[in-house]
């Protein structure tokens, strides 16, 4: 498994290797073990699955706050999208920062998206499957959203027209307006000799 780091502290891209022959290709996705040994230490406990029917729907960006947070290892089963991340934790130094990365089928990438970030992807390709794993059950009375088009965190979806949405997405606050459910860890303080 091939990791990469990106300009935000701990969202990932991994990418499996694939074996193939003339049958096809086999592919080991995630294995606890050998993440764990790289120091990704994360524990998932459900998967999700959707299908996004036409080019250009764009889901997010999407929370869920404690005490259910939940960390993301995306992929794409079918298709291709455009994944993002965006840095949620007040007092992080990269606050409202993004990274955005292309997941297709063919690539086989993923992207792993720490607690305390927004996770949203726009398809690029009709009847585009994305398949993800979270770290916690889906808690209704914890979820929540950021516009997407929020000038302030400034997203370059790619999009050539509008996107399609959810009615909950279109009304979704801007980051200015938005609980703050995430804090960034303080930085230690290293004291110097009296």
């Amino acid at each position: 498994m091939q990791i990469e780091q990106t300009a935000l502290p701990g969202v990932l891209i991994l990418t499996p290797a694939r074996f193939g022959d003339s049958r096809g290709f086999f592919s080991e996705s995630w294995n606890k073990q050998r993440l764990a040994e790289a120091g990704v230490d994360v524990e998932f406990v459900q998967d999700n699955h959707s299908l996004s029917e036409q080019t250009g729907t764009l889901r997010g960006l999407h929370y869920q706050s404690p005490p259910h947070a939940q960390a993301k290892l995306v992929r794409c089963g079918r298709g291709s999208l455009f994944d993002v991340a965006v840095d949620f934790r007040e007092g992080s130094p990269t606050f409202g920062q993004w990274v955005g990365v292309e997941l297709s089928f063919e690539n086989g990438r993923q992207l792993l998206i720490p607690a305390g970030f927004l996770h949203g992807f726009v398809t690029r390709e009709p009847m585009t499957e994305v398949v993800y794993k979270c770290s916690d059950y889906y808690a209704p009375d914890c979820d929540g959203g950021v516009r997407w088009d929020d000038p302030e965190i400034g997203i370059d979806w790619g999009l050539d027209g509008d996107p399609v949405l959810s009615d909950k997405d279109m009304k979704a606050p801007l980051l200015k307006d938005a609980p703050r459910p995430f804090r960034a860890a303080p930085e230690p303080v290293h004291g110097g000799a009296a």
